[in-house]
């Protein structure tokens, strides 16, 4: 069963507010199923990060980052932070080993401007570079300063550990350049707010592949809690507010964040996830594929990583994680073990709005398990889709259709106007019998199945409303 499980990935739990009653904030955390944090320590004259290294070193569930807030970079005149992030993240200690993943929040801030600009400027760029030296992601603070920041980033170039825009509130222009940039994207209990339409707007339009949650407690505390001491717990907020943005479920917006979080800062995934088997798709963690799997309310089903195309655009050529869950199959699983893999995720199929045969693969060429398994699934009263290439009769050679009417949706990708430019966007052993295969099973599908739908990737260039005009 998926749980809702997530990492708070900017929190600074040094700040007295929270520091005081650490114990009752972790507790509080845990309830609200927020079972890991970042804390984020700001390097000041007094303290340096003394407080921010007794946290991570005492709790395995909280790890660090170090930087020079932009608030503080007047104070920065020697290497003597830098040097002091240099010492803990290369130090010895096994409670520290890995335990600082990012470098930051460093950046600018040109809405309060405590520290002289042309400081900020210099202090960015060195801890830039030092996040590059130490091999670290970087965690960018910047507001009422993007042309600035982006020019600095432009300048500097982002290292290959990648990095994150935290409590993002700028425009839709800088959130499409620090993604271009190879940045995630991180949003705080600010979208929760009644007059945050155009962040909202923003949410939307970043995938949700490329966004962390975070609070940045103790600041920030979103709706319902707005006014209250921000902490940990508050995360589920925000991230609900992103589900109802995004159109998925909680659920899915735990899994996926969090395994974006996992991936930016190299955590693996917990203990917890390892044990009950929940895939983890992240440095360190045990990779374990779904055969059954949901997004939002429907079940979606994965039996086969065979493929008889290779399209050029196919995701599963980077990642074989989608929203969140990890597809690549070790073999592929019998009759008996997808009736398993629904069971274990808890659920009754019939609760679901439908049962999805789709995976990182072609589900019809094993199409005597398709029948078997939503015939049974379909006896119970479910809905069934299936999702397809359109070339089930050329690999089974017979017309396969007459055997599936107990589909109740087909979605075929037809993803071209023509052979010509199919063949352009997709590698298909079929040659030029392919695209005619598939106008044929459109067609022949409509006398056997209720819902019919051609669907298309939207590829630079593909003519859209052509494709449109082939299918109606």
């Amino acid at each position: 069963m998926d749980k809702k499980l997530f990492i708070d990935s900017h929190a600074h739990l040094d700040d007295p507010r929270l520091f005081e009653d650490l114990g009752g904030v972790l507790e509080r955390a845990t309830k609200a199923g927020v079972t890991r944090m970042v804390t984020v320590g700001c390097w000041n004259k007094r303290g340096g990060f003394d407080r921010v290294v007794e946290l991570i070193s005492s709790n395995a569930n909280l790890y660090g980052a170090l930087g020079v807030h932009p608030h503080e970079a007047k104070e920065v005149v020697d290497s003597t932070p830098y040097d002091a992030i240099r010492e803990v993240v290369t130090s010895a200690d096994p409670k520290l080993k890995g335990r600082i993943v990012a470098i930051g929040e460093a950046g600018l801030d040109f809405h309060y401007d405590n520290s002289p600009r042309d400081t900020q400027r210099e202090v960015f760029v060195a801890q830039l570079r030092l996040a590059k030296e130490l091999r670290l992601p970087i965690i960018v603070h910047t507001r009422e300063a993007e042309a600035e920041t982006l020019e600095i980033l432009r300048a500097e170039g982002l290292g290959p550990e990648g990095g994150v825009l935290h409590c993002f509130s700028g425009s839709p222009e800088l959130a499409e350049e620090a993604l271009e940039m190879g940045f995630y994207i991180s949003f705080s209990g600010v979208i929760t707010f009644p007059k945050a339409l155009g962040l909202q707007d923003v949410v939307k339009a970043v995938p949700i592949e490329k966004i962390l949650v975070e609070t940045d407690c103790p600041y920030l505390a979103p709706v319902p809690v707005r006014g209250k001491t921000n902490e940990p717990a508050f995360t589920v907020h925000t991230a609900q507010k992103i589900a109802e943005l995004k159109g998925l479920s909680l659920e899915d917006v735990a899994r996926i964040t969090t395994l974006n979080t996992e991936e930016l800062f190299g955590i693996a995934g917990s203990a917890e996830e390892t044990e009950t088997g929940a895939d983890a798709d992240s440095p360190g963690g045990e990779k374990h594929a779904k055969v059954a799997y949901a997004i939002r309310n429907s079940l979606y089903l994965n039996i086969t990583n065979r493929c008889s195309n290779r399209c050029h655009f196919c995701a599963k050529f980077s990642s074989y994680t989608v929203k969140g869950h990890y597809l690549k199959l070790a073999r592929e699983p019998d009759f008996t073990e997808v009736i398993a893999a629904i069971t274990e995720l808890g659920k009754e199929p019939t609760e679901y709005d439908e049962v999805v045969f789709c995976g990182f693969g072609e589900s019809l060429i094993r199409i005597d398990l398709v029948k078997e398994v939503g015939m049974y699934l379909k006896r119970m009263g479910c809905k069934i889709r299936i999702d397809t290439d359109g070339l089930a009769n050329l690999y089974n050679k017979r017309n396969v259709l007459p055997e599936l009417k107990f589909v109740d949706t087909v979605s075929v990708s037809l993803n071209a106007p023509d052979s010509e430019t199919y063949r352009e966007l997709i590698d298909t052993p079929f040659g030029d019998d392919a695209y005619p295969a598939i106008l044929f099973f459109l067609k022949e599908a409509k006398k056997h199945i209720a819902f019919v739908i051609a669907s298309v990737v939207g590829v630079p260039g593909l003519d859209i409303e052509a494709c449109r005009h082939i299918a109606e």
